[in-house]
């Protein structure tokens, strides 16, 4: 399963993509094939400052819906418009064309929260 070392990973699931002072989150390689054909992504926190642990948005896929959580604070400053039309990059390319949000980073030292990617390989394991 695919972790890559540049990102920083929550226990949701969520990566993030650090960037000066914002960043690129979606969902895990892990994730997206716990939940199968992604076939639809809904997102209407665009413009909205929101705190660590927050629910930004949701993924549809043929079994589920889930919700996606914030991995850090910030205001959600862009939408992947490309999922409009192929909400399955997120299942082809989870950590380059599916990202989902951009977020300007509200506090850096929350960073530290997050798991790098040995962690996160060894939570999938477990």
């Amino acid at each position: 399963m695919s972790a890559p070392e540049n990102l920083k990973y929550t226990k949701e699931h969520e990566w993030v993509r650090v960037e000066g002072n914002e960043a690129f989150v979606g969902i895990t390689q892990f994730a997206q094939g716990e939940l199968g054909d992604i076939v639809f992504v809904e997102v209407e926190t665009v413009g909205e400052e929101l705190n660590e642990g927050d629910t930004f948005g949701t993924i549809e896929a043929v079994k589920t819906v889930s919700d996606m959580f914030m991995p850090l604070s910030g205001e959600v400053i862009e939408f992947n418009s490309a999922l409009e039309d192929a909400p399955e990059l997120i299942n082809s390319d989870p950590y380059g064309k599916g990202w989902i949000i951009k977020v300007a980073i509200k506090d850096a030292g929350e960073l530290s929260n997050l798991l790098d990617s040995a962690a996160y390989k060894k939570l999938i394991n477990a």
